[in-house]
């Protein structure tokens, strides 16, 4: 049980309001499986382009221009970029450029129906019952704001996206930092004492926690298994946070 008389929450999304397994399972599948179609039929859209930067910037270079004129051979650059997403995905990096690339097409798979994101139980009532009582709820994931956005807009509980006032992704920092968290909470414009950051990830939250914030640490089922951190009071659902 976590007792709470702050202002605001903070919630990751993987391992915390949805299964790791819809994450892994479906929506890593549909992104991969999508991936060539997608660059074909945007290739050069307003859309892309700027993506394609960023996954630049992720490889290491300066601009799409330069990583082209970097790499020998005749390998299109639709080629180049995919190439290269394909070894972030297998590496699970949470580059910035391939979190926008992914959120881009996940978009159409929820558009369309095909994929639907899940959510716990829980975590409907429990956003409304914090909007009730005036509780400010933002998310801070390591998927793009976009991804965030086309997520809970297309949910089995329907579209959630209005119970959230906020969203942040790695462009604001890395989520094991200390600092992201303080940022987070300028644009909340409340001190970090009065925010509560939920996760299932222990690292995150000593950064949270770093910054001032309050903790609690998901527990849900399907998590893998991590040693239980000692400063961070667990919770099996949301449900199980009392305000005062």
């Amino acid at each position: 049980m976590i007792t709470f008389s702050g202002h605001a929450v903070l919630l990751d999304i993987e391992g915390t309001t949805s299964s790791i397994s819809f994450v892994y399972d479906v929506m890593f599948p549909f992104a991969r499986r999508e991936l060539d179609n997608y660059l074909r039929d945007q290739w050069g859209s307003s859309a892309l382009i700027p993506v394609t930067e960023l996954l630049a910037r992720d490889v290491g270079f300066d601009s799409m221009d330069a990583w082209i004129q970097a790499t020998p051979g005749e390998i299109s650059a639709i080629q180049l970029v995919r190439d290269a997403v394909i070894g972030l995905m297998d590496g699970d990096i949470k580059a910035t450029g391939l979190k926008q690339l992914q959120g881009l097409i996940w978009q159409r798979g929820f558009e369309t129906g095909e994929m639907r994101a899940h959510v716990y139980e829980d975590v409907l009532p429990a956003l409304d019952d914090w909007m009730q009582a005036g509780l400010d709820i933002r998310i801070f994931s390591s998927g793009s704001v976009h991804a965030q956005k086309i997520f809970f807009r297309h949910t089995i509980e329907g579209d959630l996206l209005s119970r959230f006032s906020g969203h942040y992704d790695t462009t604001t920092g890395p989520k094991r930092q200390a600092e992201s968290y303080d940022k987070i909470a300028a644009q909340f414009e409340l001190p970090t004492s009065e925010i509560l950051f939920l996760s299932d990830v222990p690292a995150e939250l000593d950064a949270a926690m770093q910054a001032g914030m309050q903790t609690g640490w998901c527990v849900r089922a399907g998590n893998p298994p991590v040693d239980p951190p000692t400063d961070h009071r667990a919770i099996q659902k949301f449900s199980e946070i009392e305000l005062r």
